[in-house]
C-alpha cells in the first residue's frame, strides 16, 4: 500500500525530507519510489555538496507528498554554515544555476524579490536580510538608464514585514505592489523548518510552486503563488529551526536504539521499540505543548550563520537575474 502523509508526521518544509519519511521502510537498493514523484540526486565532484531534485509530476504525487505539483531543488552542505568561502562560492554557482533554470525565459526580465519574515527575530530574518542586499535596478532603469548597461535586468525588492508588526496580511501587501509594478516573476525568500537537525542552516530549497509565509513555524498565511499573484513565484528557503517535539522524538529513538544495543534482551526496552511512531510522537506533543507551547529550536551561533546564508543567497539571485554579473563579481554589489 502506498504510504502517504499523516497528521502526526514530524513537521518539515523540505520536499526531500517528506520523501524520505514516506520511504523510511523501503528496502529497495536503487533509492526510494513515490507514485507521481521523480527524484534525482547528484554529488559535487570537488566539495561535499549534494543536490536533490524532487519533481512532483501529477495529482497523485501531490496527494502523496502533501505539496503542490512542481520542482523542488535541495542543495545541502554542512560547510554552508561555516566560514568556508571556497565552498560558499561553489554553492552560489549551483544555486544561481538552478534559479536561472526556473526564471521566465525573456530577453528583458523584471523580477520582484520579496524578503519574508521578521527582521527582529534572528532565525526569521533571512528573507529581510537578503531582500536588503540584492542589486536593485528598477529605479535606475526608469530614471537613469545611462547609469546601467543592458546586461543588467530590472529587479525590485520588497520587505513586507509580518502581520504581527504591520497589522496587514503579507499577501495583501505583495499583491498591491505586484498590481502596480507588474513583475514577470517573484522570488520569495523565507526561513523554514526541518525534520532533521543535520539540515538546519545547511540546506537551501528552491521551488517553482510558491510559498505560504509563516508555514515553517505553523503560522501559515495567504499563499504566494501564480494563482494568487498573477505571475510565477519562485521560493528560496533555508530551514533555520526544528520543532521541539520532532527533536525529542528523534532523541528518544536514539536512546532506545542505544539501550537495545547494550541490552538487546531487555523486555522494557523492546517494548518501547514496539510503540508506533504515531503513538510516540502524539505522546511527546501531549506532554510538551502544554508546558512549552509551540517551541522551536535553532543553533546557538545563528547570528553568524545568517550572515553566511544571506551572502550565499543574495549573490545567487544577483547572478541568476542579471546576465552581466558572474562569479568574479561576488559581493561587489552588496550594500
Amino acid at each position: 500500500m502506498e504510504k502517504t502523509l499523516t497528521s502526526w508526521t514530524p513537521r518539515t518544509d523540505l520536499a526531500l525530507e517528506i520523501g524520505m519519511e514516506l520511504n523510511k521502510n523501503n528496502t529497495e537498493a536503487d533509492g526510494y519510489h513515490i507514485e507521481g514523484v521523480e527524484v534525482k540526486m547528484t554529488q559535487n565532484e570537488k566539495f561535499p555538496i549534494t543536490t536533490t531534485y524532487v519533481h512532483i509530476q501529477n495529482e497523485l504525487g501531490e496527494r502523496n507528498m502533501g505539496k503542490p505539483i512542481g520542482h523542488y531543488i535541495t542543495v545541502e552542505s554542512q560547510d554552508m554554515k561555516d566560514n568556508n568561502p571556497e565552498v560558499h562560492q561553489e554553492i552560489i554557482h549551483i544555486v544561481s544555476t538552478e534559479i536561472k533554470k526556473l526564471l521566465p525565459k525573456k530577453s528583458e526580465l523584471h523580477v520582484l524579490v520579496v524578503g519574508l519574515g521578521n527582521r527582529y527575530a534572528t532565525p526569521d530574518m533571512l528573507g529581510p536580510e537578503v531582500s536588503g542586499k540584492v542589486l536593485v535596478t528598477r529605479h535606475l532603469k526608469e530614471h537613469a538608464p545611462e547609469a546601467i548597461d543592458e546586461s543588467v535586468n530590472t529587479l525590485s525588492s520588497l520587505t513586507p514585514g509580518v502581520m504581527g508588526l504591520t497589522g496587514i496580511e503579507t499577501g495583501e501587501i505583495i499583491k498591491g505592489v505586484v498590481e502596480n509594478i507588474k513583475p514577470d516573476c517573484i522570488i520569495a525568500i523565507d526561513a523554514l523548518a526541518a525534520r532533521s537537525p543535520e539540515r538546519i542552516n545547511s540546506t537551501i530549497q528552491i521551488s517553482d510552486t510558491g510559498i505560504s509565509p509563516g508555514a515553517g513555524i505553523g503560522n501559515k498565511r495567504k499563499e504566494l503563488s501564480e494563482a494568487t499573484m498573477g505571475c510565477p513565484v519562485l521560493a528560496i528557503g533555508v530551514p533555520t529551526v526544528i520543532d521541539t517535539a520532532t527533536l525529542v522524538n528523534d532523541t528518544l529513538d536514539h536512546m532506545i536504539h542505544q539501550m537495545l544495543t547494550h541490552a538487546p534482551d531487555h523486555a522494557f526496552y523492546s517494548l518501547l521499540k514496539e510503540v508506533s511512531e504515531e503513538e510516540k510522537y502524539s505522546m511527546i506533543k501531549e506532554i510538551l505543548v502544554p508546558q512549552l507551547g509551540n517551541l522551536f529550536v535553532t543553533a546557538k551561533d545563528i547570528d553568524e550563520i545568517i550572515t553566511y546564508l544571506t551572502t550565499i543567497i543574495f549573490n545567487s539571485i544577483n547572478i541568476a537575474v542579471h546576465p552581466g554579473i558572474g562569479l568574479d563579481d561576488i559581493n561587489k554589489y552588496s550594500n
